[in-house]
């Protein structure tokens, strides 16, 4: 038996998507595209400009941004 790869799972997905949008199924196209998404990474939240590398704390990343996008990080990160 073959252990699915990344491009077999997008695949397997896009067909459920697929289904879905035949059958009308706003709920099953949703949790496909969310599925593929998790697994490609994009629910990830993204921090530009920023070397992680240089960063060992939030308030070290934060003093790395600019006000505007610490208040917007913070945000995300507190809820």
């Amino acid at each position: 038996m073959k252990i699915p790869d990344l491009n077999d799972l997008i695949a397997d997905l896009q067909t459920a998507k697929q289904i879905a949008i035949a059958d009308r199924n706003p709920n099953g196209i949703v949790t496909a595209t969310m599925s593929q998404a998790k697994l490609l990474g994009f629910d990830k939240p993204v921090i530009k400009d920023v070397n992680a590398d240089a960063v060992q704390s939030i308030s070290e990343l934060m003093n790395e941004l600019s006000s505007e996008q610490a208040a917007i990080t913070y945000k995300n990160i507190m809820g």
